[in-house]
């Protein structure tokens, strides 16, 4: 398991260290139009890759988001691994959003399963089975599974899971990210409702999302 301790996330740094040399070489040669274009397109990939530390709820029982960005869908659907007809919450992140992604509990990482796939608009209904995606199944407290999915969309073309099978990662720990924007869903197990609604902005590793009854 690899955790990023700095401001910016490792998986952007040869994007950035990229773009940052190509603004000093045109510095150099007096381009002061492309350079000014890449220095403002190394500011956006600093942005885009930041990595903000994150404070947790209070409670210890709730279940935080697992990304930064909006609600789009809170419904039952059928989960990718078992199956079963589960309360899903799926997050929709746009390019300006923060794209580590979190564990939303504390547990042990069951299984990982990597599903090649499309690259439709991850708004979209058949995203979560068309897309290329990366499944992670989570055991927490009390034998209790919750799945999440890394859904990679229009833009994303690169999924990052840092966690590996067997980890025990503590809740709103950094387990990977999406790069240049996408989607993640969570599939609650029983007895957990969600406290978010469509439409909400919710933080990863901060914003509680299903609690239990």
């Amino acid at each position: 398991m690899r955790n990023p301790s700095i401001g910016v996330s490792l998986e952007g740094l040869p994007y950035i260290f990229l773009s940052a040399f190509a603004t000093i070489c045109f510095a150099i040669l007096d381009c002061w139009f492309m350079t000014l274009l890449l220095l403002g397109l190394t500011a956006f990939i600093a942005y885009f890759f930041r990595d903000p530390e994150r404070v947790q709820p209070e409670d210890a029982d709730a279940v935080v988001s697992p990304a930064d960005g909006k609600v789009i869908k809170v419904e039952m659907a059928e989960d990718p691994l078992t199956g079963e007809t589960r309360k899903s919450i799926c997050i929709f992140m746009n390019v300006f959003n923060v794209h580590v992604n979190r564990m939303p509990v504390s547990g042990k990482i069951e299984r990982i399963r990597y599903i090649p796939g499309k690259y439709f608009n991850a708004s979209f209904d058949k995203a979560s089975t068309d897309n290329e995606r990366n499944v992670v199944e989570i055991v927490g407290k009390g034998n209790q599974r919750f799945t999440m999915v890394q859904i990679a969309g229009l833009v994303a073309r690169r999924i990052v899971c840092w966690a590996e099978k067997g980890d025990r990662l503590k809740r709103a720990d950094r387990y990977g990210l999406i790069k240049f924007g996408s989607r993640v869903d969570l599939y609650l197990p029983e007895g957990y409702d969600s406290c978010v609604r469509v439409g909400d902005l919710v933080v990863a590793g901060e914003t509680p999302i299903a609690e239990k009854r």
